[in-house]
């Protein structure tokens, strides 16, 4: 009886052997696997902050002598957003391929950079557009109002592939996120800005106001005695200040 008990012993111990085993197969695996993507969706996360940068770009610089190039953008990226986290803020300064310059979170079991090289594994564009609404090309022409106004920016970034780590090793992954911002709302900056747009100059003309078409009317017909029209025209005042009777209520 003994010796059946030892053996009975002995087999169910080689099958938990066996069960640790092929479990740490599937297991082990896993646990690789999972800080993995970890980095991954930091990685995509700070691509998409990077894009926002580029939009926001577009508000203050929103003139065609103004804009930054690609090359520009890029150097600026890749230094600010996907290089060690407490890199400074400096003008022209780019991240160089050491250790020195990387974030070392982004890096996979073995220790080597996801990002192995920043001018080939970042890359970005940037795009103006102009609005493709009928009324908004209308009223663009009448203002002399800007319209490459839709500004956007697009960062991808290609982390490498991971050799012996299926199915990392052949994955060819990129991240790609842009961000559109609407860089001229065509805001009035002042009530100037205003009166100038109705009326009008020697440059552009209004057809929604012909003011100045109207103004020989107003100074001829329009001063007829009060008792034909009242008040007299006075077709070339523009005060875009006043307000309504009604509000003053």
């Amino acid at each position: 009886m003994s010796s059946g008990r030892n053996g009975h012993a002995r087999r169910e111990a080689g099958a938990s052997a066996i069960e640790f085993v092929v479990f740490s197969l599937a297991l082990v695996p896993l646990f690789l696997i999972m800080p993995l993507l970890g980095k991954y969706l930091d990685l995509a996360q700070t691509t998409e902050i990077a894009s926002r940068y580029l939009a926001f770009e577009g508000t203050v610089r929103n003139t065609s002598s103004s804009w930054k190039t690609d090359a520009e953008l890029a150097t600026e990226v890749r230094r600010r957003f996907f290089s060690n986290s407490d890199a400074p803020v400096k003008t022209n300064d780019a991240a160089g391929d050491f250790p020195g310059h990387r974030n070392p979170l982004w890096s996979d079991h073995r220790g080597a950079p996801l990002l192995a090289k920043f001018a080939d594994d970042v890359a970005v564009a940037s795009a103006v557009e102009s609005k493709d609404a009928p009324a908004a090309a209308v009223f663009s022409g009448n203002f002399d109002l800007p319209q490459e106004n839709l500004y956007t920016g697009r960062v991808t970034v290609r982390p490498r592939n991971i050799a012996g780590l299926n199915p990392f090793n052949s994955l060819g992954l990129a991240i790609s996120r842009s961000t559109t911002i609407l860089a001229d709302a065509w805001s009035a900056g002042s009530p100037a800005v205003v009166k100038s747009r109705i009326e009008g100059s020697a440059s552009f003309a209004v057809p929604p106001y012909p003011v100045k078409l109207l103004e020989a009317f107003g100074n001829t017909v329009g001063q007829v005695p009060p008792l034909i029209l009242d008040p007299a025209m006075d077709v070339n005042n523009v005060n875009p200040e006043i307000v309504p009777p009604d509000r003053l209520k």
